[in-house]
């Protein structure tokens, strides 16, 4: 097995932890369906259902691994998934699951996508 990068790993575990926690998981797949745009926090909020604060502490945790992207707009937060960091992810399990070992086809991964 070919060693990967340390600090992709290190990075990969991060994101892995912090995609644990299922408000962010759910955080992390609205704003996929809001891509590229991306929502403004009060809109995750409503969609969510959960206290300001609380997602504020999410929202943060999901942009300290990299994997959400915020931009002010006036008094705004506006919050996007970072898809590079998703590639990353994803390539990171793939790489051995589908390629070299060919534990899962390949043929699979983009069926499930679908």
């Amino acid at each position: 097995m070919k060693k990967a990068d340390p600090s992709l790993v290190t990075r990969s575990a991060s994101r892995f932890s912090a995609l644990g926690a299922e408000p962010r998981l759910q955080i992390l797949r609205l704003l996929l369906a809001a891509h590229p745009e991306g929502m403004v926090a009060g809109e995750v909020q409503e969609e969510m259902g959960i206290p300001a604060s609380t997602l504020s502490h999410h929202l943060e945790k999901l942009k300290q691994v990299g994997l959400v992207k915020v931009r002010r707009e006036s008094t705004f937060l506006r919050y996007a998934a970072d898809t590079d960091a998703l590639r990353e992810v994803m390539t990171f399990l793939y790489e051995e699951c589908c390629t070299r070992s060919r534990a899962v086809a390949p043929e699979a991964v983009v069926q499930i996508s679908r």
